[in-house]
């Protein structure tokens, strides 16, 4: 099927969502759940596929957040109940206000229509936007990444038996049949059929939607997160939540990929540093992490030189960039000219250094004491989330079922004129 015909399918099938009731849409969410546990067998054997297609061809990193287990579907499908148990979106009166004419005004969120998503390789993502389209009453239309079509496909097939069994359009839920850059480049301009279109994947991928879309565009963006270590940080504290937020997952866009350290325990954390993210770890056989040192950095641990870009790299490896500062000013500065506006971290036990990083460092998210990994709709209670908004318009941090909603006034007379 084209990339047109399933846009127009889509878009005849939404408006019978917008006007399903909530109960009904969320016992279509556990039918789909239901339905993605029953065909794991087949989305194991299409997601084996992907892999071994993609073999030697992506990183391990990017390869192990390709790969699929028994255990990722089941936390797949355990995500879609979660959303269902959030309230609903659409049909909440936001405002009321009466007019001195008698006009009530009613402020009420609505269903945006089509939402478009295309992604790389990362097959959960599947389901999560199916299902936050779902419940946020709009269909969607999913274009996945060529190394995870294969899983795609097979999980679009099961959430659709789901829909089906419930009686409901199975053109609610679409996954583009052509992967190559051409269907991109349609869902970017298909003006009229697409009501929001949100990329979610590498930097490339999204600059080439924010640059070339005809049609409403929500930038997800890369993550270049600093975790900064204050002089007045627990080092011991530093050091596990530095561990956390670049070794966890390392492919994802809310690991760490810069580390900046106020110069008065820069000699006693480094070391601390570089024991846990190397030494321990090979040791343990795990991936080391290649330090990349800025010339202060250097004088005090071993490592590699950074270069001229490492600073402003989304790495998505094991692979990080430390740097010495003299100040909280001199880290806020350094973020403010390097972060994508991602998420960034204070590690300090002074208030007024926490207030000051807080209120200076402009990103979606601003970390005190914990990991930047936390940058995450589940961890945030949102059940899951489109992807990480980096820009201020219309939505900020995580996307979920609220920011994927609009709104319209209902104004209600009674033969007013002006």
């Amino acid at each position: 099927m084209t990339t047109l015909e399933i846009l127009k399918r889509a878009k005849a099938a939404a408006p019978g969502l917008a006007e399903l009731p909530a109960e009904k849409k969320n016992a279509a969410v556990e039918a789909m759940a239901e339905a993605l546990e029953r065909g794991a067998d087949g989305i194991l054997a299409a997601n084996a596929a992907d892999v071994e297609a993609a073999r030697g061809h992506i990183s391990q990193v990017m390869l192990d957040r390709l790969r699929l287990d028994a255990g990722r579907v089941r936390a797949m499908a355990e995500g879609m109940r979660d959303v269902a148990k959030l309230p609903d979106p659409v049909w909440n009166t936001v405002s009321r206000v009466t007019r001195p004419n008698g006009l009530e005004i009613r402020k009420v969120t609505v269903p945006l229509g089509v939402i478009a998503v295309i992604y790389e390789s990362r097959p959960n993502v599947t389901s999560d936007a199916a299902v936050l389209a779902f419940k946020a009453g709009s269909a969607c239309v999913l274009r996945s990444g060529r190394e995870a079509w294969r899983s795609a496909d097979a999980v679009v097939r099961a959430l659709r038996r789901g829909l089906a069994g419930m009686g409901l359009d199975e053109n609610l839920v679409n996954l583009i049949e052509d992967t190559s850059r051409a269907s991109a480049a349609e869902l970017m301009t298909a003006a009229g059929y697409v009501d929001l279109l949100i990329p979610r994947g590498g930097a490339g991928l999204i600059r080439a939607c924010v640059e070339n879309a005809t049609v409403p565009c929500l930038e997800t963006g890369t993550g270049i997160c600093h975790v900064y270590v204050d002089e007045y940080a627990d080092l011991e504290k530093a050091v596990r939540i530095v561990v956390n937020a670049k070794t966890s997952r390392p492919s994802v866009c809310n690991a760490e990929e810069v580390c900046l350290v106020h110069a008065k325990v820069a000699e006693a954390f480094l070391p601390m540093l570089k024991r846990a993210l190397v030494d321990e770890r090979a040791a343990a056989g795990k991936p080391p992490v290649e330090l990349r040192l800025d010339g202060r950095a250097a004088g005090i641990i071993p490592g590699t030189p950074a270069g001229e870009r490492d600073f402003d790299t989304e790495f998505l490896d094991y692979i990080l960039a430390v740097r010495v500062v003299e100040s909280a000013e001199e880290a806020i500065s350094h973020i403010a000219a390097h972060s994508t506006h991602h998420s960034e971290a204070i590690v300090t036990e002074n208030k007024e250094a926490q207030e000051k990083f807080a209120r200076g460092v402009d990103s979606a998210a601003v970390y005190i004491n914990a990991s930047t990994r936390f940058t995450d709709g589940g961890e945030f209670g949102m059940g899951c989330e489109m992807g990480i908004s980096t820009q201020k318009l219309h939505a900020r941090g995580p996307v979920g079922l609220r920011e994927l909603t609009t709104y319209k006034y209902i104004i209600a007379g009674d033969g007013q004129v002006r």
